[in-house]
């Protein structure tokens, strides 16, 4: 299946990521919002993130320039009837997740692959909604987006065969990503594994045993990991570990994935990370950590 036109359904900050990264390999890209603020504001993201690649010479104005020219915002889901594939990002919610799929299962092509970017949700029960379970997937990508080279592609109950192998096909040759099978579970591998990860490391921080700091240092310098947990949770946001966390805390029933209570207090106090300026570290408008 070619690939060439591929619609993103939500700017926020995966969508952004998403958008960019596929706008970059060569692709035509429509970015669909709820509202004009919300589709500026992602344009706008996406600019300032090119711009900062631009300052470290990673890249040039005028590729700047190319990937600004493949993505076409839009307000009307319409414009994804000539996608061939159809991304969507939008927050973790499965009645909101649904009416998309709704929506887009009626405008696009029959041949066209629905794919989700959930962490989380059922991919059947996306599907469920659909004319064409068979053509319904999850695309998992991870945080940033641009710089991470892996995604769990995630089988729903009916995901057919060519849908896997026509999306994997497109990740491993066409976006240059390295594509891992997951039959669909709650948090599948990653968000399963760096919840409970950064879960473990909110007690550790309860208990009093080491301060944020010290317990980023001891994993990013002793593990050689690229963020610690807690500024990981930062740029993941602090609500949509504790979304994940909580749901398979309710999907698995046990204990080790209830959230800690300092990320239910921090997510209340609107403290949710890089997004917000504020979470367990301190971050500028562009998303730089500054504390």
């Amino acid at each position: 299946m070619n690939i060439k036109t591929v619609g993103v359904i939500g700017a926020g900050t995966m969508g952004q990521g998403i958008a960019e990264m596929l706008a970059s390999k060569g692709l035509e890209v429509i970015i669909i919002e709820c509202s004009r603020e919300r589709l500026d504001y992602g344009k706008q993201m996406i600019e300032i993130n090119l711009d900062k690649q631009i300052e470290k010479w990673a890249l040039t104005q005028a590729e700047k320039k190319l990937i600004m020219n493949r993505i076409e915002p839009a307000l009307s889901y319409d414009r994804l009837s000539d996608c061939e594939l159809i991304i969507e990002t939008i927050t973790e919610d499965l009645d909101s997740k649904k009416a998309v799929f709704e929506q887009i299962d009626r405008i696009s092509s029959p041949k066209a692959i629905l794919a989700s970017n959930t962490s989380t949700l059922s991919l059947t029960e996306l599907a469920s909604v659909t004319e064409r379970p068979d053509r319904v997937i999850g695309l998992h990508f991870i945080y940033p987006v641009s710089k991470i080279d892996l995604v769990e592609i995630v089988r729903g109950l009916k995901t057919s065969e060519e849908t896997f192998a026509a999306t994997k096909y497109f990740v491993e040759e066409v976006i240059h990503k390295k594509g891992v099978m997951v039959f669909e579970s709650p948090g599948f591998v990653t968000t399963r594994l760096i919840c409970l990860f950064i879960n473990e490391a909110l007690h550790v921080l309860e208990e009093g045993v080491a301060s944020a700091e010290d317990i980023d240092n001891a994993m990013r310098i002793g593990y050689s990991f690229q963020h610690g947990p807690f500024e990981m949770c930062d740029r993941f946001g602090l609500d949509s570990v504790l979304a994940a966390l909580e749901r398979m805390f309710r999907e698995y029933g046990e204990l080790k994935y209830r959230p800690s209570i300092v990320l239910k207090k921090m997510v209340r106090a609107g403290h949710l990370g890089a997004k917000s300026g504020v979470g367990f570290f301190k971050y500028d408008k562009d998303g730089d950590r500054i504390q």
